[in-house]
């Protein structure tokens, strides 16, 4: 599948018109992903989902999550 035009417009110089294209420049299966490493050991840093109370670790099937709202306090209005 050929990459689509992010944006397509005209970029005017003077009294001369140029069509320009803008286009990706990465494909879906070139996508550059970072991990953060241990500068002293260069081991992958991971991040584990812990319980506040317990200290145990939650299983991802097991988070759900809610919606908070927080009241505006008389100063702020």
């Amino acid at each position: 599948m050929a990459p689509r035009a992010n944006w397509k417009g005209f970029v005017r110089l003077s009294l001369v018109t140029c069509p320009v294209a803008l286009y990706p420049a990465t494909s879906e299966s070139e996508k550059v992903t970072f991990n953060q490493l241990n500068r002293k050991t260069g081991h992958r840093i991971k991040y584990a989902k812990v319980d506040a109370d317990t200290g145990e670790e939650v299983a991802n099937e097991d988070i759900v999550r809610r919606a908070t709202r927080s009241t505006p306090t008389p100063s702020s209005r």
